[in-house]
């Protein structure tokens, strides 16, 4: 069984037994961002927990070995990425960053240098916040200060 087929049980079986992405990832002790992200294929999970989650799940023991496994992040290695996803809730994501993407990278480089945020030692979390006009949706990226480093090629 290979990845996707997984993703697509963890999907059906999930809803099927009517639990939360926050219930599984309670199960491990882990963030629920996290959680849903990894079950959704894009972190490796490790064997303790993914044996947890398979048996929540009710999903084959052979599973564990696939979800301990480093994934093709970003998609399967066949996706267009050139392409922006239709999604509208991933979409609004795009849009956020063609309008305050250049201001965030500006801001970043004149707050800490020349660098980039990492999306390797990195968190990210979601909140509900109830607001007069309409809940709002509270998504925080907590990426590590990467400087960049210019070596010459003698060093």
């Amino acid at each position: 069984m290979n990845r996707a087929e997984i993703t697509e049980q963890i999907v059906v079986s999930r809803l099927r037994l009517g639990l939360t992405w926050k219930q599984l990832a309670d199960a491990i002790d882990r963030p629920v961002v996290w959680t849903t992200s990894a079950l959704l294929g894009q972190h490796p999970i490790p064997p303790e927990f993914a044996r947890v989650l398979v048996e929540m799940l009710k999903l084959d023991e052979s599973a564990v070995s696939v979800l301990a496994a480093p994934p093709m992040r970003g998609g399967p290695p066949t996706a267009d990425t050139s392409r922006v996803p239709t999604d509208p809730t991933i979409y609004r994501f795009y849009e956020a960053l063609e309008v305050y993407g250049a201001a965030i990278k500006e801001l970043i480089h004149e707050q800490f240098g020349d660098g980039i945020m990492s999306a390797i030692n990195f968190s990210v979390d979601l909140q509900k916040k109830p607001h007069p006009t309409g809940d709002r949706v509270v998504v925080t990226f907590d990426g590590k200060f990467l400087p960049y480093q210019w070596v010459s090629a003698e060093s």
